[in-house]
C-alpha cells in the first residue's frame, strides 16, 4: 500500500499533497426499553487527498478505492487550480515517519457479536428494573478499531492504530405527567475489558433519573457556584476551548479582540491547557492529521492568555507555530482546527474547602448542554444541589448557569485538587462527532447568574 501511495504523491503536480487513508471495523449494539434496536457491524475503507496550489487554494477529492488514487490525486489538483484566493502558506513541520501499533489485552474483534449483544442488555436490564418510574431507557455499546495512513509530499508518512470502546446508559423517569432524564457512560481507547464491570453506574444512572422526580427547580438569582469536575471540563470545552482554536480567531474580527495573547483572564491559580500526546485518553493522538506531532498546549498560564491551537495553515497566517490541533472526524473530511484533550489543572483547594464558607450556593453537577455566542454562554447541569451553610442540601433540577466568559473566568477563586478526566467526551464541531477528552477538578466561582424557578 505504501508503495501506491508514494506514486500518487509523486505524480501529483501540486505544490503540496497529502493523502490521508482509514480502514476501519466497528461494532453498535442498541437497546430501547427492552427492545434490542441496533446490533451492527460495519466496514469501512476509504481516503482523501488534498492538494494545495499556492497562488490558488486547497482541491479535495475523496475515495473508497485505491485504484481511484491517482485519478483523484488530478482531481484534487484542478480543484485546486480553479480556486482564486489569497496566497496560502503552511508553516513547516518535522518529517516523521512511525508505525504506530497497539496491543489490547482483551481484542474486541474477536469477541462475538452475542457477547456484546449480551453485555449491552444487562446493562439495560439494570437500568429497566431499577424502579417503577422508570419508563424508557437507552443503553448503547460500541467500538472501533481504526488504522490511519499518512502520506505528505514533504515525505511524512505515518501508520496508526486507534482502538475505541464504549458505553451510554439513559433512564427516563415519570411521575403524575413530569418526566426526567438521567445518562452517564464510558469512553476509552482500550479493548473489551474496559466496557465489563459498571453495574454500578448504570445503578446510579438510574437512581439519579427517580431522584430528579422529586428534586425542586432552583430558584433563579446569583450564587456562588462550585461546578464539578465534569460541567468544569465540559465548560472549558464549549465555553473557552473554541474560541482559542485559531481558524476561529483569524476569521473573526471579534475574536481577533477579545483573545489577545498577554491579556488577563482569571486568577492567577487558573492554567488551562490542551495535549494530545497525553496516554490513552479519549482525544489523544501522536499525530493530527497533517502530520504535525501532538503535545502540550498551554492556552491560560496562571491566569494569562498565552496560546491557542493551529493548523499548519493558521499557524503560518498569524506568525505562530503549529500546535497538532488539524484534525478531521474521518476520511470524507479535510482537517480543521479542533481540540485533543482539553483541561484545566489541578490546584490546591480541597472539596470541603471549597464548599465550607458558603453561606448559600449551588453545587452544579454534569451538563446537559449549553450555547455559546462568542463570550456570551448558558450551560445547563445534568442536577444540581444547594450548599447552606456550608454544606450540600437538597437536590434541585433546572440549574442554568449564564454569563459573559471573561467575567466568569475572573471570578474563579477557587480550584480543587481532585482532577479527574471525563469518562467520555466528543466535539461536534463541522464534521460531527470527534473523539476529545475534557477534565477538570472542581471549580469555584462567584456570583453566577442562575436560572430557575
Amino acid at each position: 500500500m505504501r508503495e501506491q501511495i508514494e506514486a500518487a504523491l509523486h505524480s501529483s503536480r501540486a505544490d503540496y499533497t497529502e493523502i490521508r487513508l482509514q480502514d476501519s471495523q466497528s461494532t453498535t449494539v442498541t437497546f430501547r426499553g427492552q427492545e434490542l434496536e441496533t446490533a451492527s457491524p460495519l466496514l469501512d475503507r476509504g481516503g482523501i487527498v488534498r492538494c494545495l496550489v499556492r497562488d490558488g487554494g486547497w482541491g479535495v477529492a475523496t475515495f473508497n478505492d485505491l485504484a481511484d488514487l491517482p485519478r483523484r490525486v488530478r482531481q484534487a489538483y484542478e480543484g485546486a487550480c480553479a480556486v482564486q484566493g489569497e496566497p496560502i502558506d503552511l508553516a513547516p513541520i518535522p518529517v516523521s515517519e512511525e508505525i504506530i501499533q497497539v496491543s489490547l489485552p482483551q481484542d474486541f474483534r474477536g469477541i462475538p457479536l452475542s457477547d456484546k449483544i449480551a453485555l449491552a442488555q444487562s446493562y439495560n436490564d439494570i437500568l429497566l428494573q431499577h424502579d417503577p418510574h422508570i419508563v424508557d431507557t437507552q443503553t448503547a455499546y460500541y467500538d472501533s478499531f481504526r488504522r490511519l495512513y499518512l502520506a505528505t509530499s514533504d515525505g511524512t508518512y505515518i501508520e496508526e492504530e486507534i482502538p475505541r470502546t464504549g458505553l451510554v446508559f439513559m433512564a427516563v423517569s415519570r411521575q403524575n405527567g413530569d418526566v426526567q432524564r438521567a445518562f452517564d457512560g464510558v469512553a476509552k481507547r482500550a479493548g473489551f475489558d474496559s466496557v465489563q464491570g459498571h453495574e454500578e453506574l448504570a445503578e446510579t444512572t438510574a437512581k439519579r433519573a427517580v431522584d430528579l422526580l422529586s428534586a425542586p427547580p432552583v430558584k433563579g438569582g446569583r450564587y456562588t457556584v462550585v461546578c464539578n469536575p465534569r460541567l468544569a471540563g465540559v465548560f472549558v470545552h464549549e465555553a473557552f476551548g473554541h474560541l482559542s482554536e485559531a481558524d476561529f480567531v483569524y476569521n473573526n474580527p471579534q475574536a481577533q479582540e477579545m483573545m489577545v495573547l498577554g491579556r488577563r483572564f482569571g486568577p492567577e491559580i487558573l492554567t488551562i491547557a490542551d495535549d494530545g500526546s497525553l496516554p490513552n485518553l479519549r482525544g489523544s493522538i501522536r499525530y493530527d492529521d497533517e502530520g504535525t506531532p501532538t503535545g502540550r498546549t498551554d492556552l491560560i498560564k496562571d491566569g494569562i492568555l498565552v496560546g491557542r491551537l493551529h493548523s499548519r495553515e493558521t499557524a503560518a497566517k498569524m506568525g505562530e507555530q503549529p500546535t497538532g490541533n488539524a484534525r478531521a472526524t474521518g476520511y470524507r473530511y479535510p482537517p480543521i482546527v479542533r481540540m485533543t484533550n482539553t483541561f484545566v489543572e489541578e490546584g490546591e483547594t480541597p472539596l470541603e474547602e471549597m464548599i465550607g464558607d458558603i453561606e448559600l450556593g449551588v453545587y452544579a453537577c454534569d451538563a446537559f448542554g449549553g450555547q455559546t455566542a462568542l463570550e456570551n454562554f448558558s450551560f445547563s447541569a445534568a442536577y444540581g444541589y444547594m450548599i447552606r451553610d456550608g454544606q450540600a442540601a437538597e437536590m434541585v433540577r433546572d440549574v442554568i448557569l449564564s454569563g459573559n466568559l471573561f467575567v466568569t473566568l475572573a471570578s474563579i477563586d477557587a480550584v480543587g485538587n481532585d482532577f479527574r478526566w471525563l469518562r467520555g467526551g466528543t466535539c461536534g464541531k463541522g464534521q460531527g462527532g470527534l473523539p476529545v477528552g475534557m477534565g477538570a477538578p472542581h471549580v469555584r466561582i462567584r456570583d453566577v447568574l442562575i436560572g430557575g424557578e
